[in-house]
């Protein structure tokens, strides 16, 4: 039987939308970007959100596979590399997006893409702090985030009796 996460931290549509506006208004006082790179597909929603906030009309992708059956953790896979109209455009112009920072696997491989880029996230866990310039909200590394679009709406479960599940998993 898989692990459930130790802590989770479920994120609503509000939630997200108010945090992904948050970061927009961090990224706007720094400014200067003339495109943006979502990190797919978890960078998709929050990219969008920033472009319409600070004006950017130039989007582009890079999907990079890192999980596999959710919490498994795969080799990091570049599933479509960058075009040339983001890579010959200026990298400090560019604004890199995602949801999460976790480990930073899969922030450094795209800045290795563009090195001089400023990587922005919503959310960051302490081992990929370093791989990122402005998040909005730290978590813990053991927390697993539910994202608004991995989840519906249902029961939800009183924090001790999930711990009782825990328990009796460990036995």
């Amino acid at each position: 039987m898989k692990a459930l996460p130790e802590k989770t931290f479920p994120v609503s549509w509000d939630m997200f939308h108010r945090d992904a506006r948050a970061l927009a208004w961090r990224l706007a006082s720094i400014g200067g970007f003339s495109a943006i790179v979502a990190v797919t597909r978890g960078g998709l929603v929050p990219a969008g959100i920033i472009a319409r906030e600070l004006g950017i009309r130039v989007i582009e992708t890079v999907c990079v596979a890192s999980y596999h059956e959710e919490t498994e953790r795969d080799a990091i896979q570049v599933l479509k590399p960058l075009t040339e109209t983001i890579l010959s455009r200026p990298s400090e112009e560019v604004l890199i997006v995602d949801d999460l920072v976790d480990t930073g696997a899969t922030a450094r491989a795209v800045r290795e893409m563009l090195p001089r880029s400023h990587f922005a996230t919503v959310y960051a866990k302490p081992q990929g702090l370093p791989m990122v310039d402005t998040f909005v909200t730290e978590v813990s590394q053991d927390t697993w985030i539910y994202f608004p679009w991995d989840t519906g709406l249902s029961f939800q479960a009183p924090i001790r009796k999930t711990q009782d599940l825990r328990e009796k998993i460990r036995r």
